[in-house]
């Protein structure tokens, strides 16, 4: 029986190989893809990015078969990060938008399908609802090509979105007098996500 996937704020969680498997992933991304259609964005980039979480950067390959499928071109990011991370990379790859493999604060057995609007922010219920009807009930509905296929012809293109996310932090913020006031920081990385990043800011 074909699992029913019902998206709640800014997407789509559930267990990892229990409900959240790769063919509900297509599905989710099948629905995607359909909802950015009939918005008339044929052929526009869209951001791909995922977390630590087990599988997950298998997971966002999948989705940027899918979304290549269905003619758009893919920034797929080089490695986990953050969401607010892939959220910035929508704006400074001038995308229409992105999806993140990510399941937020669930715990680490949970994974998630995560969408971002061409602002890099939440989509309206609106429109998660319109993507929600738009999603396939079968597996043959939905249109992929294959990874290296696409990357080979370059809808695919992996991409390290860390330098233009820091570079616009530092806009921002002054991180010099956090850096130099000999604070002792503790830092909850949520799940491995965001180990070295507030590190790596602090120690420029």
């Amino acid at each position: 029986m074909t699992q029913e996937i019902r998206f709640g704020t800014d997407g789509w969680r559930a267990k990892i190989a229990e409900n959240y498997t790769f063919d509900n992933v297509s599905r989710c991304a099948q629905g995607f893809a359909s909802y950015l259609l009939e918005l008339g964005h044929q052929g526009q980039w869209i951001v791909v990015g995922h977390d630590k979480r087990f599988l997950g950067e298998e997971f966002a390959g999948r989705v940027a078969e899918v979304l290549a499928g269905n003619g758009f071109n893919i920034y797929l990011v080089n490695g986990s990060c953050p969401t607010p991370v892939v959220s910035y990379s929508v704006v400074a790859k001038k995308a229409i938008g992105a999806v993140n493999i990510t399941a937020s604060h669930n715990p680490p057995t949970d994974n998630g399908f995560k969408v971002r609007d061409e602002n890099g922010g939440a989509i309206p219920p609106e429109g998660l609802k319109k993507i929600e009807s738009l999603i396939p009930d079968s597996s043959d509905d939905i249109i992929r090509l294959s990874n290296s296929k696409t990357e080979a012809v370059g809808k695919i293109v992996r991409f390290d979105p860390n330098p233009d996310y820091i570079a616009h932090i530092k806009e921002l913020i002054d991180l010099e007098p956090i850096k130099d006031a000999g604070l002792k920081v503790m830092v909850d990385p949520m799940w491995g996500n965001g180990i070295g990043w507030l590190t790596d800011l602090l120690e420029r």
